[in-house]
């Protein structure tokens, strides 16, 4: 049987061990050493394609930055693209100062009782959708009837402010669909409203439906609207409250214009109105409702300085340049905000019931003024009298 005898000490045998490790050790270091050059090179190519890549986007960018700066324009250019991105704030806080008018046209008298304007000053303040429009005005109240000097028509005048109001909103067509307000015709050539000879039926607008962008639907067809001629363009009559008598049916059937109780208006162009609604009451007649309508839009404001939306600063006797007796006065008249905004579309002020059908007729406008009134002179005792008024004033 062979033996094995080992003729190494044991401290040789320790030695060549740690050898081996060392030698393993070694080997490892080089191959950390090897992979850590390799991505060292790896960031260092991509370090340096980062910057040839920038270095180019820079070039580049300077290029267009130079070529963008040799523009002459380029103030106004950047100028109006603000001012785009701000049109919706514009719009919000634009005023329309031409229905000054049309406000007149409601709040002034005409006829037996009238009142004429001498001199009007609007304060519109187009900083704040919420500020309170005011007339100030000098006047005139017609006293050419007994007992002359009459404060009667002044405070007929402050009284009626109570009462005015005005409507505003959209013209649809027979889908329900809004019909932009460039598309719509409301006054005539003479600048009055256009309204039916028949009171009963109102106020009208004409829809240029045939113009570009003016046909919001796109299952109707100009041939599916009555039409008709209007200054050479073909228009649709779109009625500015339900035509009732011919609206109304008890028994109503599809695709036939209707007019529910409630004050639906379907299947017929019509005006979707934000401040009037409208009822019937069918309990006497099932087939002839009763109609009624409810506004709350006032026209004319209270304010902290004012009853019934009016403020008489002074009044005294006078003569027009008639050498009539009149009544002159000073007033502030403080008027809805919402009336003079942009927003509000197809706005339009309304006059107490009963009183006159209101129109804004350029003829009507100009009635509405005339020259001051004189004091009255110091001899003339009818002019100075006090027993020729009711006692009324301010």
């Amino acid at each position: 049987m062979a033996r094995e005898i080992n003729l190494v000490p044991d401290i040789k045998d320790e030695m060549i061990k740690a050898l081996k490790m060392r030698n393993y050790i070694f080997f490892a270091c080089i191959v950390v050493i090897a992979a850590s050059v390799g991505v060292t090179l790896i960031f260092g190519l991509i370090a340096g394609g980062q910057q040839l890549a920038r270095d180019s986007k820079k070039t580049t960018i300077d290029s267009l930055s130079e070529k963008l700066n040799s523009y002459s324009d380029l103030n106004d250019t950047l100028t109006i693209k603000d001012q785009l991105g701000n049109v919706s704030t514009l719009a919000s806080n634009k005023k329309v100062l031409t229905r000054t008018f049309n406000a007149l046209s409601a709040l002034v008298p005409r006829g037996a009782d009238s009142i004429m304007i001498s001199e009007l000053s609007v304060d519109l303040d187009e900083s704040d959708e919420t500020t309170q429009p005011i007339f100030t005005l000098e006047a005139q109240a017609n006293a050419s009837q007994e007992p002359f000097i009459d404060y009667n028509v002044l405070d007929s005048f402050k009284k009626s402010m109570a009462y005015m109001r005005y409507d505003y909103g959209d013209y649809v067509d027979k889908e329900g669909n809004v019909i932009p307000a460039y598309c719509m015709i409301e006054q005539g050539s003479d600048g009055a409203t256009l309204a039916d000879s028949d009171p009963s039926k109102g106020y009208y607008a004409y829809w240029t439906i045939e113009a570009e962008g003016c046909n919001p639907s796109e299952n109707k067809k100009t041939s599916d609207y009555n039409t008709e001629e209007y200054e050479g363009q073909k228009v649709v009559r779109i009625w500015r409250k339900p035509q009732f008598s011919e609206w109304y049916k008890e028994h109503p059937s599809d695709n036939q214009p209707q007019v529910s109780l409630d004050g639906t208006v379907k299947n017929i162009e019509h005006f979707e109105s934000k401040c009037i609604s409208y009822q019937g009451d069918d309990s006497g007649d099932k087939s002839n409702p009763k109609w009624t309508d409810s506004n709350d839009c006032r026209l004319i404001h209270d304010s902290s300085d004012a009853t019934e939306g009016i403020e008489i600063l002074e009044s005294s006797n006078g003569r027009d340049s008639s050498n009539e007796l009149v009544l002159r006065f000073n007033a502030k008249i403080y008027v809805a905000p919402e009336f003079f905004q942009f927003n509000n579309s197809h706005m339009l002020a309304i006059a107490p019931s009963g009183r006159r059908n209101v129109t804004d007729s350029y003829v009507q406008v100009q009635a509405m003024f005339g020259q001051r009134a004189n004091d009255c002179d110091k001899n003339d005792s009818a002019c100075n009298s006090k027993n020729n008024s009711n006692g009324g004033g301010n």
